[in-house]
C-alpha cells in the first residue's frame, strides 16, 4: 500500500490528545445512534488506546460513562447507603483529521478543536469518508500489525483492489460498510472484551460445514487494554432477505408460503444443530457470565428509570433461565 506523510503533529505532540476532542466527543457521542446512553450527558470520557491507523486517521478506544436519564430531566438519588456506578462502555472511534473539510463530508463533521495538539484541524468520522473506508479494506486485505491493532484474515478467500464503499445507514448499534456489493464490514461501536459473537459463531459454524451463514473473511482486533473483536468482514449478500419479511411479502401479494416456511425451518434447524455440535455443554459457563451481566446492567437501570421496576422481576428470572 502506498504510503503517504502524516498530517498530523509527530507521535510527542499527541501525548494529550483528549485536550483537543474531549469537549467535542462529548457533545458528539449521545446524538449517534449505536451511542447506549444515547441523549444522556457524558460525565466521564477518558481515553483508553489510540493508533494512527494511516495517514489522517486516528483509531480511538474511548471509556464513556453516562448519566443514567435524558438531559434536561431530574435523577433520581440512590438510597441512602448505597452507590450505583454510573453506566459506563468502551467505544470505537474511527476520527478523521484534516486541515479542511470536503462539502461532501459535512454530514460526518464532529468538530474543530481550538486547543489542544490538534487545534486548527478538523475532526470528523472517518467512517463516513470513502478514503477512508477504502483504505481500511486495503488494511484487511494485508494482514498485519499496527500498535495494538492486528488484521487478520482467511488467505482461502481472495478480496479485489478498489472496491466502492457505501455506509449503511440503517445500522442501530453497530457501522457497516458495504464494498461493491461483494462484502459487507461491520464495525462494532461499543466493544466489549472477548471475541464478539459476530466473529466466534460463523467461524464455529464454518468448522462444522454449515454454509448458511457467510464465513468471515477478513477482521480487525486489539490487544489493549484487553483483548477484543473490533470488526468483521464477511460476504455481502445482496439479495437476502428475513423470514419475516418474506412472509409479510407472500401475505400481501396472496403467494403460498408453506415451501418457503419449510425452507426457512430446515435451514434454521441445521444452523442449530451445528452450533449445537461447535457449542456443547460447557459453553454454558460462558452464558452463565452473560447472564450475570445482563443482570447486573438491569439492575443499573431499574435504579435510574423507576418505570422500568415492574419489569425487572420477570427479566431477572429470563436472564437466570439463560
Amino acid at each position: 500500500m502506498a504510503k503517504t506523510a502524516s498530517l498530523l503533529p509527530g507521535t510527542a505532540a499527541l501525548t494529550d490528545p483528549m485536550a483537543s476532542l474531549g469537549s467535542l466527543l462529548r457533545e458528539w457521542l449521545p446524538r449517534q445512534r449505536w451511542f447506549a446512553g444515547k441523549d444522556r450527558p457524558v460525565t466521564d470520557l477518558r481515553l483508553l488506546s489510540m493508533t494512527e491507523l494511516f495517514p489522517g486517521c486516528l483509531h480511538l478506544l474511548v471509556h464513556a460513562e453516562h448519566s443514567g436519564v435524558p438531559a434536561g430531566h431530574g435523577g433520581v438519588p440512590a438510597p441512602a447507603g448505597t452507590s450505583v456506578p454510573p453506566p459506563a462502555d468502551c467505544y470505537q472511534l474511527l476520527l478523521g483529521v484534516r486541515r479542511e473539510l470536503a462539502p461532501r463530508l459535512h454530514r460526518a463533521l464532529i468538530g474543530r478543536p481550538v486547543a489542544g495538539p490538534l487545534a486548527g484541524f478538523v475532526i470528523y468520522d472517518a467512517l463516513c469518508d470513502p478514503r477512508s473506508a477504502q483504505l481500511l479494506l486495503e488494511r484487511l486485505r494485508h494482514p498485519g500489525a499496527s500498535g495494538p491493532l492486528r488484521f487478520e484474515a482467511d488467505p482461502s478467500v481472495p478480496i479485489s483492489a478498489g472496491l466502492a464503499p457505501r455506509v449503511l445507514d440503517a445500522e442501530q448499534s453497530n457501522s457497516s460498510i458495504v464494498y461493491g456489493d461483494e462484502f459487507i464490514l461491520k464495525v462494532f461501536r461499543r466493544i466489549q472484551p472477548g471475541v464478539n459473537p459476530d466473529l466466534e459463531v460463523p467461524w464455529a459454524l464454518a468448522r462444522q460445514g454449515c454454509r448458511r451463514v457467510p464465513a468471515p473473511v477478513a477482521w480487525l482486533r486489539t490487544t489493549q487494554p484487553e483483548a477484543a473483536t473490533l470488526g468483521v468482514l464477511q460476504p455481502f449478500l445482496r439479495d437476502a432477505a428475513d423470514g419475516w419479511t418474506l412472509a409479510l411479502r407472500a401475505l400481501a401479494t396472496g403467494d403460498d408460503f408453506t415451501a418457503q416456511a419449510h425452507q426457512l425451518g430446515q435451514a434454521t434447524a441445521e444452523v442449530h444443530l451445528a452450533l449445537a455440535e461447535a457449542f456443547p455443554t460447557g459453553a454454558h459457563r460462558e452464558m452463565a457470565r452473560t447472564a450475570a451481566a445482563m443482570t447486573e446492567r438491569l439492575e443499573a437501570a431499574a435504579h435510574n428509570v423507576p418505570a422500568l421496576k415492574p419489569y425487572a422481576p420477570r427479566l431477572r428470572t429470563a436472564f437466570a433461565a439463560l
